[in-house]
C-alpha cells in the first residue's frame, strides 16, 4: 500500500512538473548589425520596446524566459513571470532590461508588477505606425497594476457585451523640471484603461471601443510655490483629470479608440480610428481632425501556394491640427503641442525615447539643421503620414515589410521657421524555422528624406528555442 501511495505521489509530481515545463519558454538570440552614417534606420529602432541596437557595426545577444498561465485547465489562481534582457556591443556597450515582471491571476483579475512589453489602443498590433500614448516604442515604465487583461464576456444578454481594463501606479524616478524653483523632481506614473466589445460569439460583426489615460505627476508642492492641494486632493486630480489653477495636475496623454470588425468567409476586415488628447482640446472637438485611421485585412484561408499573404495594414496618421490652426475651434486650454510639456523637459518620453508614436520626432533623432525651440524635447509633432504594412509567407520564409511616407511641419512654435520636409522609411525582415527549434533571419532598413539623416542598415540573426 505504501508503494502504491509513493507511486501516486511521484506520478502527481511528474504531471505537475510536466505542466509547469509546458508553460515555460526560454529563448536565446544572437544578432549582428551594421548601419551607415552612424544612424540606426527608423523602423529598426521604432516600436521595439527600447531594445535598440547600437549604430555602426554591432553585435547583440538577447535572452528571454517566461512562465505563462496554464491554459489546459480552468484554474481559479495561477501565476507567471517573465524576463528579457539584451546586451549590445560595438563602439560602446550596454545592457538593457526589456522585461522583468511577475503576475498572479485570480479568476478574471490579474495583479502584475515590473517592466512589461505593452501597447494601448485598438490599432493593428503587429503592423501599425504606433498608438498615440503607449506604442511600445520606449522601455516600459516600472509599475504595479490590477487588471482584467482579456475581454470578459458578461454572462447576461447572451454574452453580447465584453470588457477589459486596468488601473496602475508606476515609478518614473527623477525627472528634469524646467523654469520652476526646482530642476529635478521625483515623478510617478498613473495609468488606466477601459475597452468594451459588442457582439455575440456567433456574430460576424463586432464593435470595439474604449480609452486609455496616462499621467506623469509628483512633487507638485516642491515645484509650485503656490500649490495647496492635499495629497488625496492631488491624487484625485491626477486620476480624474481635475483642474488646479486652470491646468491639470501632471502631464496627461491618452487616446480614444473605435474599431469595427467583420468576419467574411475568407477574410477578417477591420477599420479603426484613434483620436488623441492631452490638455483638453478633444473635449471641445477642436483637434478632432488629428488621429490614426486604419484598415486591417487578415487572410483566414490556409496556405496553398508558396506565396501566401497573411495580413495587410493601411494607415494614415494626421497630427497637424492640434487645435492650433487659424480655423481650429478656440478652447480654454489652447493648442495641444503633442508630447512636449511646459514642466517636464523631456516631455512624453522615457529613457530617451518617446512613449507613443515614433513619427513624433525627438530632437536627437532629427537633422540638426531644422528650426527648434530649446524648451521642446520633440522637434517635430505636426505631420501627415501614410503607411503600408504587410505580413507574407514565401515558401518557408515569413516576411514582414513596412513602408512609410510622411510630410513633416515641425511644431506650432516653429511653424514660421521650420521648412516642411518629406521622409520615407522602409523595413523588411524575413525569417524561417530550421531543425531543432532553430530560426534564422535577416532584416534591411532604409531612411531617405530631410527630417532624419539618410541611413541604411542590415542585420542577421540566429535564435534557438531552449524550452
Amino acid at each position: 500500500m505504501k508503494k502504491i501511495s509513493f507511486t501516486l505521489v511521484l506520478a502527481c509530481a511528474f504531471v505537475d512538473a510536466e505542466c509547469q515545463f509546458r508553460n515555460f519558454t526560454a529563448d536565446i538570440e544572437a544578432q549582428a548589425l551594421t548601419t551607415t552614417k552612424d544612424h540606426v534606420p527608423f523602423w529598426m529602432r521604432s516600436n521595439q520596446n527600447g531594445s535598440i541596437p547600437l549604430s555602426g557595426p554591432s553585435v547583440s545577444l538577447v535572452a528571454a524566459a517566461e512562465k505563462n498561465y496554464d491554459t489546459s485547465a480552468v484554474k481559479l489562481m495561477d501565476w507567471g513571470a517573465g524576463f528579457e534582457g539584451r546586451a549590445n556591443g560595438g563602439r560602446s556597450s550596454e545592457l538593457i532590461l526589456i522585461q522583468g515582471f511577475a503576475k498572479l491571476k485570480i479568476g478574471i483579475f490579474e495583479i502584475k508588477g515590473g517592466r512589461m512589453r505593452e501597447t494601448f489602443g485598438l490599432t493593428d498590433t503587429l503592423l501599425t505606425t504606433g498608438n498615440f500614448s503607449v506604442s511600445g516604442n520606449a522601455l516600459g515604465i516600472p509599475k504595479i497594476q490590477i487588471a482584467i487583461p482579456e475581454f470578459y464576456a458578461v454572462p447576461i444578454f447572451g454574452k453580447l457585451f465584453a470588457f477589459k481594463g486596468l488601473f496602475a501606479h508606476g515609478w518614473l524616478g527623477d525627472q528634469t523640471i524646467q523654469s520652476k524653483r526646482v530642476d529635478h523632481a521625483k515623478t510617478y506614473f498613473h495609468q488606466k484603461s477601459f475597452y468594451a466589445r459588442i457582439g455575440m460569439p456567433d456574430w460576424r460583426f463586432r464593435l470595439y471601443g474604449g480609452f486609455n489615460d496616462q499621467v506623469f505627476w509628483g512633487s507638485e508642492a516642491e515645484i509650485f510655490e503656490s500649490f495647496v492641494l492635499t495629497d488625496w486632493q492631488k491624487y484625485q486630480s491626477v486620476v480624474l483629470g481635475k483642474n488646479w489653477a486652470f491646468s491639470k495636475v501632471g502631464n496627461h496623454v491618452g487616446n480614444i479608440d473605435l474599431r469595427l470588425e467583420y468576419d467574411f468567409n475568407s477574410l477578417t476586415v477591420s477599420a479603426y480610428r484613434q483620436s488623441f488628447y492631452e490638455v483638453g482640446a478633444l473635449y471641445h472637438l477642436a483637434n478632432i481632425a488629428d488621429g490614426i485611421n486604419g484598415l486591417s485585412i487578415l487572410n483566414k484561408l490556409p496556405q496553398q501556394n508558396k506565396l501566401y499573404w497573411k495580413r495587410f495594414v493601411l494607415e494614415m496618421l494626421y497630427t497637424k491640427d492640434q487645435a492650433g490652426e487659424s480655423w481650429s475651434k478656440p478652447t480654454p486650454t489652447g493648442n495641444e503641442d503633442y508630447y512636449n510639456h511646459y514642466l517636464y523637459a523631456n516631455g512624453w518620453s522615457y529613457r530617451g525615447n518617446g512613449l507613443g508614436t515614433p513619427f513624433i520626432t525627438p530632437v536627437h533623432y532629427a537633422r540638426n539643421d531644422q528650426a527648434s525651440n530649446p524648451r521642446n524635447y520633440f522637434i517635430n509633432n505636426r505631420l501627415v503620414a501614410f503607411h503600408l504594412g504587410t505580413d507574407l509567407i514565401f515558401g518557408k520564409w515569413n516576411t514582414i515589410a513596412k513602408f512609410s511616407y510622411s510630410r513633416n511641419y515641425g511644431t506650432h512654435d516653429t511653424s514660421a521657421d521650420f521648412q516642411p520636409v518629406n521622409q520615407f522609411s522602409s523595413y523588411i525582415i524575413s525569417e524561417r524555422t530550421l531543425a531543432n527549434n532553430w530560426k534564422a533571419g535577416a532584416a534591411f532598413g532604409l531612411d531617405l528624406g530631410k527630417l532624419l539623416y539618410n541611413s541604411s542598415g542590415v542585420s542577421i540573426k540566429v535564435s534557438k528555442r531552449l524550452l
